[in-house]
């Protein structure tokens, strides 16, 4: 359970870095540019522990990419004005389809 812990705080920070670089406009602003920097830092200290703690290294980076993918479209969308149609949610759906089928095959 621990290293779905350090997934979850992978994606938390990953997230909080690539937002921060939309708000940085270019590195432009000091503060959104620090937190890219420091949120891409964590995203990639918490996946290594992850690995560490022997998830397997195609599922945890499918589960944090798809994760992140699916919330910077969700937040993107929510708080930034950036479209989101049918279509795209249809593409978010297989990509959180295709790491259920990832993590499942694993199990089995």
């Amino acid at each position: 359970m621990g290293a779905y812990l350090l997934i979850a705080g992978a994606i938390v920070a990953e997230v909080t870095g690539t937002v921060s670089l939309k708000l940085s406009e270019g590195f432009s602003k000091l503060l959104p540019s620090i937190a890219v920097v420091v949120g891409y830092g964590t995203a990639f200290v918490l996946l290594g522990q992850a690995l560490k703690h022997g998830m397997p290294v195609g599922v945890a980076y499918a589960i944090w990419a798809a994760a992140g993918v699916a919330l910077v479209a969700l937040i993107g969308s929510a708080f930034l004005g950036e479209p989101m149609n049918l279509t795209m949610v249809a593409g978010l759906a297989l990509v959180i389809g295709g790491v259920v089928l990832l993590e499942a095959g694993r199990v089995s």
